[in-house]
């Protein structure tokens, strides 16, 4: 703190100036990250690069579906989606989880299927 009393008037203006700049530009970026986010809407599931659903991310669905190697049950409850039960050998697209933020996914590798998060427009 003292080297801080040394400081010339013109010193200590820069410095709060300084401040003044950097929380403006942090303010200003909160802003514009906050405005640009799209809230997520939909779970577009694909098999084989091909969409065979968009599902409303809000509206509790259960599904079956048919991926090239075997079947995967999706379940969308509560704003989250998720793969519960697999025909695969692995089971990694199960044990991924719940999602539900926009631009997260799930891989069903040996059926080909895609799970995704897509934001609204």
């Amino acid at each position: 703190m003292e080297h801080l009393k040394k400081l010339t008037v013109k010193q200590r203006r820069e410095l709060i100036l300084i401040a003044a700049i950097l929380v403006t530009a942090g303010l200003l970026s909160a802003v514009f990250y906050a405005g640009n986010r799209k809230a997520p809407e939909q779970v577009v599931v694909t098999v084989d690069g091909k969409t065979v659903a968009a599902l409303d991310l809000y509206k509790d669905t259960d599904m079956i579906i048919d991926g090239l190697g075997g079947t995967d049950h999706l379940v969308i409850k509560d704003g989250y989606a998720s793969i519960t039960e697999a025909s695969c050998p692995d089971k990694v697209c199960v044990r991924t989880g719940r999602i539900h933020k926009s631009g997260e996914l799930i891989v069903c590798l040996p059926n080909r299927v895609v799970v995704t998060i897509e934001g609204g427009e």
